[in-house]
């Protein structure tokens, strides 16, 4: 197993059972001065890594493109996120990083295309698939802090 994606693994499970007891009210809530939620941190997860791992590498999304779109860098809630929907999110919250696993393996990533926008804003430069995962590691921490930090926040109400 490739050892990014097993951390980005852990991660995933790691907010899973910080939010597991969470209403759907309070995943979708936004507190006051902040501008996105719970629940869509974790969409933003899913999607950023559709989008790095396969998009850039020319391949198909494995996932339905409404828990892309509405979850992409510079996006914002436009809305409640259902029932259904949440459960959909922490299902493939693992599963999309599991198909990472098996794609790692199996899936020409030759044609890896530089990501101008992760180096201008972050100063790193993302060229491989290698690269992409080490990227996605920080991503993912850096998430799963706002997630915390997020619940912290909603807990205190």
């Amino acid at each position: 197993m490739n050892k990014h994606i097993q951390k980005i693994h852990h991660f995933r499970k790691f907010i899973l059972q910080n939010i597991e007891t969470l209403s759907i009210e309070q995943l979708n809530e936004i507190p006051q001065g902040l501008n996105n939620n719970i629940i869509w941190n974790l969409g933003h997860l899913i999607a950023s890594a559709q989008m790095i791992f396969y998009k850039r590498a020319g391949l198909p999304f494995t996932i339905d493109e409404k828990y892309i779109t509405p979850f992409l860098p510079n996006s914002r809630p436009d809305g409640y996120i259902t029932a259904t929907d949440v459960e959909n999110l922490k299902d493939l919250a693992l599963s999309t990083i599991e198909n990472m696993q098996t794609d790692y393996h199996i899936k020409d990533f030759n044609q890896y295309i530089k990501s101008e926008n992760i180096e201008r804003v972050y100063g790193i430069e993302v060229l491989t698939i290698d690269d992409a995962l080490e990227f996605l590691l920080y991503h993912e921490g850096y998430h799963t802090g706002k997630i915390i930090s997020l619940k912290q926040l909603i807990l205190k109400e």
